[in-house]
């Protein structure tokens, strides 16, 4: 694996569709704007985009941190893009700034964290858990 270094940078970028909208993801009764859990998806998407190169094999960074504010709303069919930068590695910990903008402002902004996984392992203690829930079923 190269080192992740601070500064490495990342985008996503998506057209606000009906399907990203809080009013038809959460709840009928919301205004027909970009719903925030999406919006932290793109952003979550840029930061591995942000690290993807460096990564080796059989790794991968997972979400572990969001601190996000969502500032304005966007509505069908604007373009959003996230952005995110390294601004910490610690061990197997990485720190970014992100922010969110649409075709006019910038929409959400914040702190997310990712941690660095060996793929093998996830996967072993994911088949673990899951048969700790069939043993518990079974009784």
């Amino acid at each position: 694996m190269s080192a992740i270094p601070v500064g490495a940078k990342g985008s996503f970028s998506m057209i606000v569709g009906p399907e990203h909208l809080a009013s038809r993801f959460k709840d009928p009764s919301l205004p027909p704007v970009l719903a925030t859990p999406l919006m932290i998806l793109f952003m979550e998407n840029a930061a591995l985009d942000a690290v993807r190169e460096y990564l080796p094999p059989g790794e991968s960074a997972l979400g572990t941190v969001v601190n996000i504010r969502h500032l304005a709303a966007t509505p069908v069919g604007q373009r959003v893009t996230a952005e995110a930068v390294v601004t910490l590695v610690e061990n197997r910990r990485i720190v970014f700034t992100v922010t969110a903008r649409d075709e006019i402002q910038e929409i959400g902004s914040g702190i997310h964290e990712r941690a660095l996984v060996d793929l093998r392992r996830l996967t072993q203690r994911l088949d673990d858990k899951h048969n700790q829930r069939d043993g518990h079923r079974q009784r």
